[in-house]
């Protein structure tokens, strides 16, 4: 087993369909209701597992790797404490998603890595227990570790798996790094949406209750939003800075990017309700 390399396990983006701010809670987090669904893009990870129980980190990107506070390793070392096991890896990411775009790429990384794992590791977590583990490295790891699409209220923990439609998306990428923690300290940011039940939020209009104060802070955001609208429904994920259209067919999500200023980048994917990681994972 030692020398055995188990490759392709995808880490993938994640779209919020929609997200609303309901209120602020005393202790300074924010109510919230949001609609996760993934995307068919996204980091990948391979794995060695090793007798010993170093971990180290090979990555695409360099900086990244030699930076202990690393999400990937993080959530190994947890999973070691956790577990008890002796056993430790050797990992390797090929990164693809940009950093702080809103569409989850260290939070999907995390998840994958304590997902693998714990299968390669035999290590016998349950589900709910590695999520368990992922909260504690960021509100959004649980949601790609239990793998559905799911709709998520509270500060994010609670979850109830949907299945939204599954169009194609064309994502675009602004050169923008927005603070998460900037917006919801922002004094303009809207959050008094009502509290709505899940039947009424499913067949409302969808809308990202961050995205009017992302755009009115960031002009390259309001720029990409505003030229990716004139050709489909579009919206902000997160607290930004990635735009998404909606699409019903590939080829007119690719003719679309076809036409992509030169300034902007993107990239079309399809939305999935069952993560391509489930996926990896049913093959072992």
């Amino acid at each position: 087993m030692s020398n055995h390399v188990s490759l392709g396990w995808p880490a993938p983006a994640k779209l919020n369909l929609f997200l609303h701010v309901n209120h602020r809670r005393e202790d300074g987090y924010h109510e919230l209701q949001t609609l996760f669904q993934f995307i068919e893009h996204g980091d990948v990870l391979d794995f060695k597992v090793t007798e010993s129980s170093a971990l180290k980190l090979h990555s695409n990107i360099g900086d990244v790797v030699a930076d202990n506070d690393n999400l990937i390793l993080r959530a190994a070392k947890l999973l070691q404490k956790r577990s008890g096991t002796s056993q430790g890896a050797e990992i390797w990411l090929d990164k693809r998603l940009p950093m702080g775009g809103g569409i989850g790429g260290g939070s999907s990384d995390a998840a994958t890595c304590l997902v693998a794992l714990n299968a390669l590791w035999k290590t016998g977590l349950s589900r709910i227990e590695l999520a368990e583990l992922g909260l504690s490295l960021g509100a959004d790891v649980p949601v790609f570790i239990h793998g559905l699409s799911a709709f998520a209220e509270g500060v994010g923990e609670q979850f109830t798996p949907v299945s939204p439609k599954e169009y194609w998306y064309l994502v675009l990428v602004p050169d923008v790094h927005v603070s998460t923690a900037e917006i919801f300290q922002d004094p303009d940011l809207n959050r008094n949406t009502p509290k709505l039940d899940l039947n009424s939020l499913m067949s409302s209009q969808w809308q990202n209750d961050c995205q009017q104060l992302v755009v009115k802070r960031h002009p390259q955001v309001a720029k990409t939003l505003g030229w990716l609208i004139e050709y489909a429904p579009s919206r902000m994920t997160g607290t930004g800075a990635c735009i998404f259209g909606e699409f019903e067919l590939q080829q007119q999500a690719m003719d679309v990017l076809a036409k992509l200023p030169s300034d902007m980048t993107g990239f079309v994917a399809k939305g999935t309700n069952i993560s391509p990681l489930e996926l990896r994972l049913a093959q072992l």
